[in-house]
């Protein structure tokens, strides 16, 4: 019984690659024996899995990779400058806020990363 499962599972199976492919290409092989038809297969099916495993890995380093470099732009810093402001009770105080400027000391087109309004144009 054993052996008769055996047997219809390998004939199932030698079915299943004789009816994958449909190349022309078969080098020097024979088109129409199972043997080149599952080898081209075979061999795609492994090729793109590689292929895959070894995109997810590059991928993921070039993504590091630039998260750590955009930290570490100088083209862009920021420049806090402290305002005086008088609170509803009377007292004095120094309100900090910053603003994003590029490499020229310009303020950016963005809003800062701290949510503070835009400044006051400085005359």
């Amino acid at each position: 019984m054993k052996k008769i499962s055996i047997t219809l599972a390998c004939a199932g199976l030698l079915a299943l690659i004789a009816a994958t492919g449909c190349r022309t290409d078969y080098g020097a092989g024979n088109p129409y024996q199972p043997g080149p038809t599952a080898g081209k297969d075979v061999g795609a099916v492994a090729g793109t899995v590689a292929g895959n495993v070894a995109d997810v890995g590059v991928g993921a380093v070039q993504g590091t990779t630039h998260g750590f470099a955009n930290s570490f732009d100088p083209s862009y810093h920021m420049v806090r400058y402290w305002k005086t402001e008088t609170t509803p009770d009377g007292r004095t105080i120094q309100v900090p806020y910053d603003i994003m400027v590029d490499q020229y000391g310009r303020p950016a087109q963005m809003p800062a990363p701290t949510g503070d309004p835009a400044p006051s144009a400085v005359k």
